[in-house]
C-alpha cells in the first residue's frame, strides 16, 4: 500500500533532531484555492554515475508517459475539460483580470493538481467561479483546431455534452463514494466501469475467485469492466487495449532504462514489466512483483505501473502512478535496523498469535531520495510506500517498504514558522515536545507504517483479501498506523538507538490525536462527511481510543481562551488502548469480518461535530496556510556529443507549476480525449 499520506501540513514547523543548517533553495513555487505548490531537493543526483544518472532519465521519461492515463482513469471527460481549459488559459485574447478568467485559471491549476474535475483528496467536484456563458464565450474566441472536437462535431455539440459534467454539481458529484447503503459504482464519476452495478461488478469477480488458491492474482487491477451489448467484459490496459498508446510510450523508455540496468536482477525486474504491459497478463505481474521485492542490490528503484485502489469504491481496479527514486545510504540504516528486528516486533505486537506471522520474510526497507513522480503520486504525493499490495505475495516472499526523506525534508523547510503550532497546540509543553522530537517521532512511524505495519499480520486460510471490501483500505491503513503507534514508546525503540529520550514518542502521540480529532477537518467543507481513506483512518483511531479512555479521562478535549484543544493526561494508557484496537483491527483484517469493518468504519471514522469543524476552520483561515501540499518536479536535460551519446544529465529546478504542466500538457499527450 501506498500508505502513508504525509500529515505534516497539518502540524506545526519543528526543528529537525539534527543541526539544522540554513539553506538556500527555494521550497516555495505558489499557493491558490487550499493547494501550496512546493519544490523537492534530489540530494546526491550530481554525483551519482553516469549509468546510474542515465537510468533515473529513461525512467523519469516512462514516468511521465503515463500521466493521461491517470486522468481518463478519474473520470471519463477530465482530458476533454483539460484540454478545453488549457486552449483559453493559453490563448484567450479578453481581458485576463476578470474574474471569470482568474477563476477558470484557479479552476484549471486544480484540475492539474488532482488529475481531474474532482478534490484529489476529498473526491468531490470543483464548484467552478466562471460561468458557463463566460467559457462558451471564449471557447468561440479560440482557433477551433486547437480543441478537442472529433471529426464533424461542433463546438455547440461539444459543449452540450460536457458544460453538465462542469457546472451541473449532480452530475458526477462524487469521484469517489464511499456513503453506505448507496451503490458505490454508480454513483462515483471514476472511469473504472461502466454501465455496471455495484452487484454486478462484485458477482463478476466472486465467480473469478477460488478459495483454495494460495496464490491468487489481483482480480479486475489492470482493466475496466464494461456492459456491451448486456454482456459484462473487462477491456484491459495494456500494450494494443485500452490505453495502449501511452503503454506503448512507457514501454520504449523502459526498453531503453534495461540498456542501463544496474545489475541482472533490476534487468529482469524492467523486462517482466515490460511483459506485463505487453500481455496484460496478472499472473506475469505477479512474477514482476517478486522479481522487484527480491532486488535489493539495486540503488536505484521505481514503480511504474497500476499500484494503489484507493480510486475504485470497491478497492480492486489500481490507478497508474510512478515514482523514480534512488537509496540514501545514510539514512537507510535507520529502517535496515528497523526491518532487521521485524520477527522481534511481530512476536511482541498485542495481537492474537492466530493472526501472526510465524515467520517474517523478506521485510526489507530503505530510506529513498524520490528523482520524479508522476500519475497518483503527483503533484500530491506519499511519504511512505509498502508494496507489493498482493496479501500472498508478501506473506511468502515479502514487500519493500520506503520512507521519502526528501518529501519529509522539503515539506518540513517549507512549514517553518508557519504559526500552526501556536494556533493548535495546548501548552509550552506539547510545543516542546514538537520542537524537539516531532521530525524524529514522525519519520520513525513512517518507518514503522510501511516498514513492519504493512507487512505484518496475516489473514486466516481462506479468507478472501477483498472481503472487506469499500472499508479494506481504511481498515488497512488503520492496521499499519496502529503498529507503528503501539511501538513508538517501546523500549526496544531505546535499545536499538531509534529515539533519544523515553518521552520521545510523547511528540507523534500528541500530533497524531490533535490530527485525527481535529486539524485534519481543515481538509474537507463544511458539513461534508469524512471521505478519504487516510483520513479515515485516523478519524476512527483517534476518537476510538478517545471514547474508550473517556472515563479516565486519557486524553481530552478542553476549551481554553475560547479555544478548544486536545489535551493528553496519560500517554502510556494511551498506549494501551492503541494496542487494544490494534488487536481488534488485525482480527477484522484477518477474519475477513466485514460488518465489523462497516460497524468500526462508520461509528467512528465518517461522521463529523460540525460545531468543532466550523471552529477549526475559522481558526486554520487566520494562519492563510493551504491544507494540501504537491510538488512540482525537476526537469531532467540529456548532454550528449556529436554522436548523440549521452555523456552527462542535469538537473534544474526553476520551471513553474503553470509552466510544467501547460510542457506536460504538450510533451506526453499521449491518448485520445475519449478512451472507449
Amino acid at each position: 500500500m501506498t500508505g502513508m499520506i504525509s500529515t505534516m501540513m497539518l502540524t506545526g514547523c519543528v526543528q529537525n533532531h539534527q543541526e539544522v543548517k540554513e539553506d538556500a533553495f527555494d521550497y516555495t513555487v505558489e499557493q491558490f484555492a487550499d493547494l501550496q505548490l512546493l519544490r523537492y531537493k534530489v540530494h546526491g543526483f550530481e554525483e551519482l554515475p553516469l549509468q546510474q544518472k542515465k537510468l533515473v532519465y529513461y525512467l523519469s521519461e516512462a514516468a511521465l508517459q503515463g500521466r493521461d492515463i491517470l486522468f481518463d482513469q478519474n473520470g471519463k471527460y477530465n482530458l476533454i475539460i483539460r484540454k478545453l481549459l488549457e486552449t483559453v488559459y493559453t490563448d484567450y485574447q479578453g481581458d485576463r483580470s476578470d474574474e471569470n478568467f482568474v477563476n477558470l485559471e484557479t479552476y484549471l491549476k486544480r484540475v492539474w493538481f488532482s488529475n481531474g474535475i474532482h478534490h484529489h483528496y476529498a473526491a468531490d467536484k470543483f464548484v467552478p467561479g466562471f460561468t458557463p456563458e463566460f467559457l462558451k464565450a471564449a471557447l468561440e474566441s479560440v482557433d477551433a483546431n486547437k480543441l478537442p472536437l472529433e471529426e464533424g462535431e461542433t463546438l455547440e455539440e461539444l459543449c452540450k455534452e460536457v458544460f453538465p459534467v462542469i457546472f451541473d454539481p449532480k452530475i458526477m458529484a462524487k469521484r469517489v463514494n464511499q456513503a453506505d447503503g448507496e451503490d458505490l459504482v454508480l454513483t462515483s464519476a471514476s472511469n473504472y466501469y461502466d454501465d455496471v452495478t455495484q452487484k454486478e461488478a462484485e458477482d463478476f469477480y466472486g465467480k473469478m475467485k477460488n478459495p483454495n488458491d494460495t496464490m491468487p492474482v489481483m482480480f479486475g487491477m489492470n482493466s475496466r469492466l464494461v456492459k456491451e451489448d448486456g454482456k459484462i467484459q473487462e477491456k484491459v490496459w495494456k500494450s494494443g487495449g485500452l490505453y495502449g498508446q501511452a503503454i506503448d510510450k512507457i514501454i520504449y523508455w523502459l526498453e531503453k532504462a534495461k540498456g542501463v540496468a544496474e545489475n541482472d536482477a533490476q534487468k529482469a525486474v524492467i523486462e517482466k514489466m515490460i511483459q506485463f504491459y505487453q500481455d496484460g497478463d496478472l499472473k506475469t505481474f505477479d512474477e514482476y512483483a517478486i522479481l522487484w521485492v527480491k532486488d535489493l542490490d539495486s540503488r536505484v528503484d521505481f514503480v511504474n505501473g497500476f499500484t494503489e485502489s484507493y480510486g475504485d469504491p470497491l478497492g480492486m481496479k489500481a490507478s497508474w502512478e510512478s515514482i523514480v527514486n534512488f537509496k540514501d545510504l545514510e539514512t537507510t540504516k535507520r529502517t535496515e535496523l528497523i526491518s532487521a528486528n521485524a520477527q522481534w516486533f511481530e512476536d511482541h505486537s498485542p495481537v492474537d498469535k492466530r493472526f501472526k506471522k510465524e515467520e517474517v520474510k523478506g521485510v526489507s526497507a530503505k530510506v529513498i531520495t524520490a528523482a520524479i513522480i508522476a500519475g497518483d503520486l503527483y503533484p500530491a504525493t506519499a511519504i511512505g510506500i509498502n508494496l507489493p499490495n498482493s496479501n500472498w505475495i508478501r506473506s511468502v516472499h515479502g514487500s519493500k517498504s520506503v520512507t521519502i526523506g526528501n518529501f519529509t525534508d522539503a515539506y518540513n523547510k517549507a512549514a517553518h514558522g508557519n504559526g500552526f503550532s501556536d494556533e493548535f497546540v495546548y501548552s509550552e509543553v506539547e510545543k516542546a515536545y514538537l520542537e524537539k522530537y516531532g521530525d524524529l517521532t514522525g519519520d520513525l512511524h513512517t518507518d514503522l507504517h510501511e516498514c513492519l505495519g504493512h507487512g505484518s499480520g496475516q489473514l486466516l486460510p481462506g479468507v478472501d483479501p477483498d472481503a472487506l471490501k469499500a472499508y479494506g483500505s481504511t481498515i488497512e491503513e488503520a492496521r499499519a498506523d496502529l503498529f507503528g503507534l503501539y511501538y513508538l514508546p517501546d523500549a526496544k525503540m531505546r535499545e536499538l538507538g531509534l529515539t533519544p529520550h523515553d518521552d520521545a514518542y510523547k511528540a507523534e502521540y500528541y500530533s497524531f490525536m490533535m490530527n485525527g480529532l481535529m486539524t485534519q477537518l481543515v481538509r474537507i467543507e463544511l458539513g461534508n462527511n469524512v471521505e478519504e481513506a487516510h483520513m479515515r483512518n485516523r478519524q476512527l483511531i483517534a476518537k476510538w481510543v478517545f471514547e474508550k479512555g473517556a472515563e479516565e479521562k486519557v486524553a481530552e478535549l478542553v476549551q481554553k481562551e475560547g479555544k478548544t484543544y486536545v489535551k493528553i493526561n496519560d500517554y502510556e494508557k494511551l498506549r494501551d488502548l492503541f494496542g487494544q484496537l490494534l488487536n481488534e483491527i488485525q482480527r477484522i483484517k484477518s477474519e475477513g469480518d466485514f460488518e465489523a469493518a462497516r460497524q468500526m468504519v462508520e461509528t467512528y471514522a465518517v461522521k463529523v461535530d460540525p460545531e468543532l469543524h466550523k471552529e477549526v476552520l475559522a481558526r486554520y483561515e487566520k494562519l492563510n496556510l493551504a491544507p494540501y501540499k504537491g510538488f512540482v518536479n525537476p526537469v531532467y536535460t540529456a548532454k550528449t556529443d556529436a554522436e548523440g551519446n549521452i555523456v552527462d544529465v542535469e538537473i534544474s529546478y526553476g520551471e513553474g507549476y503553470a509552466e510544467q504542466m501547460l510542457r506536460y500538457s504538450k510533451d506526453y499527450a499521449n491518448l485520445p480525449y475519449r478512451n472507449e
